[in-house]
């Protein structure tokens, strides 16, 4: 699989029917808007041409933390599963993050979704904290 940042509204319109695999009821305009925003990275796995799968990051670096590459959003297509692409593109972005200056990866995850930390686990991934929010409306 070849990897690379994507960085041109063809290539994030490429991904935006996957990344909508992880959040069906997000209009796809609204995907494209959020994947331009300067600080996010997106990059995308491509098999044969074709994008099998994207992970998008935010690198943050707050008084409380190290600096950090936020895995905000990791998905490949539903057909392509179980390939170990996901796992690929995770090696990508550790190895990323290493050569942009971060200590640490990090995501968060609905605490219901027991399947995907344990998928995290298995890659060295700990637990080790709450995320708690609040909706404004």
């Amino acid at each position: 699989m070849e990897i690379r940042e994507l960085t041109v509204e063809a290539e994030r319109r490429e991904a935006v029917p996957i990344l909508r695999q992880l959040c069906r009821d997000t209009d796809p305009a609204d995907v494209l808007e959020w994947t331009a925003d300067d600080d996010y990275r997106l990059f995308g796995g491509f098999v044969a041409g074709d994008v099998v799968g994207v992970a998008g990051v935010l690198v943050t670096h707050v008084l409380h933390h190290a600096r950090h590459a936020w895995l905000y959003d990791l998905v490949v297509d539903e057909s392509r599963r179980e390939n170990g692409y996901g796992t690929e593109l995770i090696a990508f972005v550790e190895e990323w993050a290493t050569e942009n200056g971060c200590e640490y990866v990090a995501l968060a995850s609905p605490s219901a979704k027991e399947a995907v930390h344990e998928y995290y686990e298995n890659r060295n991934y700990e637990k080790w904290g709450y995320i708690v929010e609040k909706e404004l409306h």
